[in-house]
C-alpha cells in the first residue's frame, strides 16, 4: 500500500478527533442538533480512519495454506465496513437528532461557540481535505474523478475524499442553518440542518458501497490491462489463438491471470512449458500489478491440458 494514503488516512483521524472533541463540547454548552449531528460525523470518521488503518495492516499479511493469494482483499472488506458504518451510525443518529429537535424545538443557545467551532473545523477539515485531494490527484492521473473512482482499485484513494468532501459540506449546512435560526428566531432550522447532514452521510455511504462492494465480490483489471497482457500472450509465434483472458483484483497492487491459449501444432511438452514461462515473465514485465499468472495450454482445438506459469512473487 503506498505511503501516501497512509499519509491521507492519519491526517484525517488526527483532524476528525480534535473536530469530534471541540463539537461535542459546543454541542453541550449550546444545545445545538446540528452540532451535536456534526460531532457524531466527526467521531464516525475518526473510527472508519482507524478501520482503514486496520484493514491496509491486515492486506499485507503475506500468503499462507488457507489464504494461497494473500489477504490483499481485507482492505476491500473494511472499506465496505466504513461505508455500512457511515450509514447506519453517522446517517441514523444525525436524522434522528434531526427528527427529535423538529419534534421538540428549543432555542440554540450561546451561538457565538458554533461559529467559532465550525470555523476552526472548517479549517481542520479543509487541510485534511487537501492532503487527500492531492493524493488523490496523484494516483488518478489522466482520469477524470469519477471515471478514477470506477477504474481505481484502491478504495482508500478515494474513500478518504470523499468523507472530507461530505464533512466539508457538512460543515456548511450547519453553518447556514445556525445562521438562518438566529436571524430569524425559528427554530426549526436546527432540526432542518440535522436532517441535511444525515442524508448527506447516507448518500456518501451508499456511493462507497457500492463502489467497494465490486472489489469486494473480485472485480476485473482495468481494460488496458486485459489488452496488454493479450498482446504479450498473442506476439509469441507459438500462440496460435489467445482465447479467455480472465483477471481478478486480490488486492489493490494484486492482479491475479488465468488465460486460455491454443498453442502451435506440433510443439512438444517441453516447448509449451518454456513458452508459459516466457509469457509469465513478460506478462509480469509489462503490467507490474499481475502477481499470479495461470496459463490454460490447449494444444488441440478439441482438447486442452491446463498449465500454470511461474509463481510471482
Amino acid at each position: 500500500m503506498a505511503s501516501g494514503s497512509k499519509t491521507v488516512i492519519y491526517a484525517a483521524l488526527v483532524g476528525n478527533l480534535l473536530i469530534a472533541v471541540t463539537k461535542f463540547i459546543a454541542a453541550s454548552i449550546t444545545g445545538s442538533a446540528a452540532m451535536m449531528a456534526e460531532g457524531i460525523h466527526s467521531t464516525v470518521d475518526t473510527g472508519n480512519q482507524g478501520l482503514l488503518l486496520y484493514g491496509m495492516k491486515r492486506a499485507k499479511r503475506p500468503p499462507d495454506e488457507r489464504f494461497p493469494f494473500g489477504y490483499g482483499k481485507e482492505i476491500y472488506f473494511w472499506s465496505f465496513m466504513v461505508a455500512v458504518l457511515i450509514f447506519a451510525v453517522g446517517s441514523g443518529i444525525s436524522i434522528y437528532e434531526g427528527v427529535n429537535r423538529l419534534l421538540h424545538p428549543h432555542p440554540v443557545e450561546s451561538p457565538v461557540i458554533n461559529y467559532v467551532v465550525l470555523g476552526l473545523a472548517m479549517i481542520f477539515e479543509g487541510v485534511a481535505w487537501y492532503i487527500a485531494a492531492k493524493e488523490f490527484n496523484r494516483s488518478k492521473g489522466k482520469w477524470g474523478v469519477f471515471e478514477a473512482v470506477r477504474r481505481g482499485k484502491d478504495p482508500v484513494a478515494f474513500l478518504v475524499l470523499f468523507e472530507d468532501s461530505a464533512a466539508m459540506l457538512g460543515l456548511m449546512v450547519a453553518f447556514v442553518a445556525l445562521l438562518a435560526g438566529q436571524i430569524t428566531g425559528i427554530q426549526v432550522f436546527d432540526g432542518i440542518a440535522s436532517i441535511c447532514i444525515g442524508i448527506i452521510l447516507a448518500i456518501t455511504a451508499v456511493w462507497l458501497a457500492i463502489e467497494t462492494k465490486g472489489l469486494l465480490l473480485g472485480e476485473a483489471a482495468n481494460k488496458h490491462v486485459v489488452r496488454d497482457i493479450r498482446e504479450v500472450v498473442s506476439t509469441r509465434e507459438a500462440v496460435a489463438k489467445v482465447n479467455e483472458v480472465l483477471t481478478m483484483h486480490v488486492g489493490p497492487n494484486f492482479i491475479l491471470a488465468n488465460i486460455s491459449v491454443r498453442f502451435a501444432s506440433g510443439l512438444s511438452g517441453e516447448q509449451i512449458q518454456s513458452e508459459i514461462e516466457h509469457m509469465d515473465r513478460d506478462i509480469k514485465a509489462r503490467c507490474e500489478n499481475v502477481k499470479r499468472v495461470f496459463i490454460e495450454a490447449e494444444r488441440q482445438a478439441n482438447s486442452s491440458a491446463p498449465a500454470q506459469g511461474a509463481s510471482g512473487h
